[in-house]
């Protein structure tokens, strides 16, 4: 579901011309404002109080953005120049801030600086497969008190943080917000991630049973496309644990619970289980090339035992087809059936030879 359905409450309308347009909609790429409040619920704000928040000089409006036990999120659609000019120059910021934001190419990225968390963090997009998610980007500038998120594609994850405020409580600070995002994105990985085990337990139930003769090339297709899959979600998620598990990053005491204890568990959990996939499906790749090459063998094992035992009989054709005068057996009526018990007489011996040579 894309995040812009988001119950009880007034999304962007991207033609802010249209006269009927709900207030907060004349603000670009605005897609939701809400004040959230732990304990109580949430509110949508007036584009007035949102105005204040992105336009007041200096910065004030995020330190009134709301009361002291509750913070504000603004999330944005940046797929319109106008609306990455807009929160490419949010007032109060570090200077990165707005840039990284207003950025439309794929990264992941966390940085934190003056009580400010901000970075970019992959998620899947709204196919309906999930096998089928492409992986996107979306980002966020935080403190304790304002959440500001954007994306050019509809991040299902996102609108299921925002109504999750309305089930599943509200956090204290935006942090939570992002904790819960990356618990559903991560939640999303390992569903794949049982999706691709259980094709390779296929496979394998296949492969141990297998008999001679049979085809293994569509087990190769399977396996294939597991390591595949999986090594597409371990670059997005490796660069997640990385940048979580670093050292240098030094987040505010109101983010550090949220995001470098729990979500890095969550994260590093994930990657663990990717890494995992990965050594089995290389280990079944080697044993199904093993397989194969067995197979081959058998295969290369008959051609030439059967090679071998022709190649007597070949040279005795080969002898009573030479046009010359005085020939053997050319007289008489039972030259050919003489002529063919010797190839078989041949072929014969030759097999014997081969029985007690063991050579096969």
């Amino acid at each position: 579901m894309p995040d812009n359905t988001v119950p009880n409450f007034s999304f962007t309308v991207l033609d802010p011309s249209l006269k009927d347009a709900p207030p907060i909609a004349r603000i670009k790429g605005l897609v939701w404002a809400i004040e959230a409040i732990p304990g109580k619920g949430t509110r949508p704000l007036e584009v007035e109080e949102v105005q204040r928040i992105l336009q007041s000089p200096g910065g004030e409006g995020y330190d009134v953005a709301s009361g002291e036990s509750g913070w504000c999120w603004l999330h944005f659609d940046t797929v319109h120049s106008s609306a990455r000019s807009s929160v490419g120059r949010l007032p109060g910021m570090p200077e990165d801030v707005g840039t990284m934001l207003a950025e439309t190419d794929y990264g992941i990225a966390l940085e934190a600086a003056d009580n400010t968390v901000w970075g970019a963090l992959p998620a899947f997009d709204d196919a309906l497969a999930e096998e089928d998610r492409e992986i996107c980007a979306w980002r966020f500038a935080m403190r304790q008190n304002i959440l500001i998120t954007t994306r050019r594609t509809p991040i299902p994850v996102l609108g299921s943080a925002y109504r999750s405020l309305q089930t599943q409580g509200i956090p204290r600070n935006p942090a939570g917000v992002i904790d819960r995002v990356l618990r559903d994105f991560t939640g999303t990985v390992r569903r794949q991630l049982a999706q691709l085990d259980d094709e390779l337990d296929r496979a394998e139930d296949v492969l141990l049973a297998i008999v001679h003769g049979s085809d293994l090339g569509h087990l190769g297709g399977i396996v294939g496309k597991v390591r595949r899959r999986s090594t597409e979600l371990r670059r997005v998620v490796m660069p997640i644990d990385r940048v979580l598990r670093d050292e240098d990053l030094e987040l505010p005491e109101w983010a550090e619970d949220d995001l470098r204890d729990r979500a890095e568990r969550q994260i590093h959990a994930a990657l663990d289980d990717l890494i995992a996939l990965q050594d089995r499906a290389r280990s079944l790749q080697d044993e199904l090339a093993s397989s194969q090459a067995e197979e081959t063998n058998r295969r290369l094992c008959i051609v030439s035992i059967v090679t071998t035992l022709m190649l007597p009989a070949t040279l005795v054709t080969g002898f009573f087809g030479m046009n010359t005068g005085g020939m053997f057996l050319a007289s008489g009526g039972l030259g050919t059936i003489f002529a063919g018990g010797l190839c078989v007489a041949a072929m014969a011996v030759t097999f014997i030879f081969m029985k007690m040579a063991r050579l096969f």
